[in-house]
């Protein structure tokens, strides 16, 4: 990306905690210490980059932030960092989405940490060697699956609400507009949850044992609604019924939730941009190839759509706009808010426009994401937390 930017652009990528190292939660560790030290650790470095990016050319005033995956749900913490009461040490971003565990979850993982490393406090864990607790955080998430909070598909460790650095769920905080007003862009794959569904699981019974791991505080009134939107019928296996459900849940509605209330709060309603990407594999980190895997994308399987989709990501990082150092083949990438009849008085001046990117086309089309499948989730943040 760098190399294609012809000098537009600096990378700055940054290391932080993760694991036990990183995200280790619970009260005895609240009181003695700090939670979210991971999300802390990618603060220190975003203060530091705004201290430090000119001596090597760059402008305090103009640095995206983008992750993808776990990071990309990285980025979404860093825009509701703190109830968004201060200045952002960015000035736009590239979001996705990522679980978290609740309280009592919290503290079933620290009692397995604790228990597996034979200590009793978190002193004593403080002091073993890092490549025990290497070890350690592992053995907890061997012990732990499948339990409450730790399904198939998602990684048990991560951020939580701590009331301090995160301040509540993300679904209460974007409906609240408590995120920081900046130029945002959204995107997910076509088969987001192919990757973390299990492809033995044959029978509803069994994918909802299953969900039951991931959604411990759910009911039955939960499981009810779930398969009356994503009923059996409408899918050809029980994998590919999970697989979507599982896909909305974690990144593709998330996108649809951050873009429609990034319209309605942020002062510029135009900067607002949202990608669906169903080319390459299709799956969850299918944009890679296309974006950051090397000079001249070796691993893209169509080097025009590389150069188009990199092309649109340079440009939202210089102008805070994917269109003005668009490449000459790239369609125009309409905002969010386009495509919609009537003035913004009148109410309907949002068209909810994303970009579709296919094997063969590149045009508008109207969020997919915008449901009654997405309005589900976006009504069941607490008992899906996990």
């Amino acid at each position: 990306m760098v190399n294609a930017s012809d000098g537009n652009l600096i990378y700055v990528s940054i290391q932080y905690r993760l694991g036990l190292f990183g995200f280790l939660s619970g009260g005895e560790v609240a009181k003695d210490g700090v939670l979210n030290a991971g999300l802390l650790d990618q603060r220190a470095a975003l203060d530091w980059v705004q201290r430090n990016v000119r001596a090597f050319g760059g402008d305090p005033s103009k640095v995206t932030i983008w992750g993808g995956s776990a990071g990309g749900g990285s980025v979404t913490y860093q825009l509701m960092a703190g109830g968004a009461y201060d200045e952002p040490p960015f000035s736009a971003a590239i979001a996705e989405w990522q679980p978290l565990l609740n309280q009592s979850e919290q503290e079933s993982q620290l009692m397995t940490t604790l228990n597996l490393a034979n200590c009793s406090t978190i002193n004593c864990l403080r002091s073993l060697p890092v490549a025990e607790l290497a070890y350690v955080n592992q053995a907890v998430e061997n012990a732990s699956y499948p339990t409450g909070g730790d399904g198939f598909g998602v990684f048990y460790w991560g951020p939580v609400v701590d009331k301090r650095f995160i301040q509540e769920l993300p679904n209460m905080a974007f409906s609240a507009g408590r995120f920081y007003d900046v130029p945002l862009m959204v995107d997910h794959e076509a088969y987001e949850g192919y990757i973390f569904s299990n492809m033995s699981l044959t029978t509803q019974t069994a994918e909802t044992t299953d969900a039951r791991y991931l959604f411990p505080f759910a009911g039955p009134a939960f499981f009810s609604r779930l398969y009356t939107l994503y009923s059996r019928a409408s899918f050809n296996s029980t994998f590919y019924q999970r697989q979507t459900w599982f896909g909305d849940w974690i990144i593709d509605c998330p996108t649809y939730y951050m873009a429609t209330n990034a319209v309605d709060r942020n002062t510029n309603t135009s900067a607002v941009f949202k990608l669906t990407f169903a080319a390459g594999s299709e799956v969850h980190g299918s944009t890679t190839p296309f974006l950051a895997a090397g000079v001249g994308w070796p691993a893209a399987n169509n080097h025009t759509l590389a150069e188009i989709m990199t092309s649109y990501w340079i440009s939202f990082a210089v102008t805070q706009d994917p269109n003005p150092m668009r490449v000459a083949n790239a369609p125009f990438w309409p905002s969010y808010v386009s495509g919609g009849e009537g003035t913004a008085a009148e109410g309907e001046s949002v068209g909810f426009d994303t970009l579709a990117v296919t094997y063969t086309t590149i045009s508008p089309q109207q969020d997919p994401d915008a449901s009654a499948r997405c309005d589900f989730w976006n009504g069941h943040g607490y008992q899906v937390q996990n």
